[in-house]
């Protein structure tokens, strides 16, 4: 008779993954407990913990709102009337069919939003009519001025509308290409500048709002003390004590974030009417755009981090300090 297979017990690996799977399944418990603890002891204090939050948001909000009005700007900017034009002047000897024929060229390029095409006898009349000089022109045996077209680029920064004057003086029809770079190169500066001031303003608040933070969660040790006393004395460790305060940290600045969010979407509303109403006034459909997802997501998760750090900071030189005697 067979005699029957014993039952293999489990071996050292089988046990030491089993007990890996526990402590994971435990630790994420854990974390699991902390973080709704957290939104517990965060709405439980509802005027303190929105006058912390509030503090953040006001920190975010005036770095995100230059961010978006310099965004605002430039899209005004690129529906403007005075965007930089570029004067391509042909050769005296071209026709008009082929003038013509090479004005249609360029308006089928993707960077080129219009294209003028001025006639010798139409560039002579506008000369005549600027410099105010009458009939002195007419005893002239020939016209002097070639034919010219008036390009509109699409693009308004200064590399695209130099690669695109570039390109056109390439073309055996142009004599000449005349780009006024001046006031281009003033917008330029003028948003780089702004850029810079919204980058180093944004820089500094972050720094106010991890500042923020450390003093609450500061305080927040502090009150909670006896608790911290009583964990460590029953084995917790320093990163079990300090993860309840990383995740007040990190609701601080969700919730800052949020309402800085909001406070920038109530201020595009209410200047959205006169903005647009002002536009109206120079022919132009133009409208302030507000925050969108984007902006949501880039200021909650940002917040949320810089609550993170701050906490961190704070439980890092507090909770260490804190020993049973």
């Amino acid at each position: 008779m067979a005699t029957e297979a014993k039952p293999q017990r489990p071996t050292g690996a089988v046990t030491a993954r089993t007990g890996m799977g526990d402590r994971w399944h435990s630790w994420l418990g854990h974390h699991r407990e902390m973080a709704v603890e957290s939104l517990r002891r965060f709405f439980a204090t509802p005027i303190a913990s929105g006058m912390t939050a509030l503090v953040i948001a006001i920190a975010l909000a005036l770095p995100a709102a230059l961010q978006l009005g310099l965004a605002n700007f430039q899209r005004a900017v690129a529906g403007w009337d005075g965007q930089p034009q570029i004067s391509v002047f042909l050769h005296m000897d071209i026709t008009e069919d082929r003038a013509e024929a090479f004005a249609d060229t360029l308006r089928a390029e993707l960077d080129v939003a219009e294209v003028t095409y001025i006639s010798p006898e139409e560039a002579l009349l506008e000369f005549q009519q600027a410099a105010g000089l009458g009939d002195a022109l007419a005893g002239l045996d020939s016209n002097p001025l070639p034919a010219v077209l008036l390009l509109r680029p699409r693009d308004t920064e200064a590399e695209s509308l130099e690669a695109l004057a570039e390109r056109l003086r390439e073309s055996a029809l142009v004599d000449a290409v005349v780009l006024d770079m001046a006031w281009v190169q003033r917008l330029a500066r003028l948003t780089e500048l702004g850029r810079r001031l919204s980058a180093g303003l944004a820089a500094l608040l972050a720094l106010g709002v991890v500042l923020v933070v450390v003093n609450t969660i500061r305080l927040h040790i502090e009150n909670r003390r006896e608790e911290i006393l009583v964990a460590k004395l029953v084995g917790g460790t320093d990163a079990f004590v300090r993860r309840p305060f990383l995740y007040s940290g990190l609701c601080y600045g969700f919730f800052g974030g949020l309402l800085a969010w909001l406070l920038v979407a109530v201020a595009v509303a209410l200047l959205s009417g006169p903005v647009a109403g002002l536009s109206s006034t120079y022919g132009s459909g133009y409208t302030l755009q507000g925050p969108g997802y984007r902006y949501l997501l880039g200021l909650t998760v940002g917040a949320a981090l810089l609550g993170l750090t701050g906490a961190w900071l704070a439980v890092a030189r507090h909770i260490q300090a804190i020993e049973p005697r």
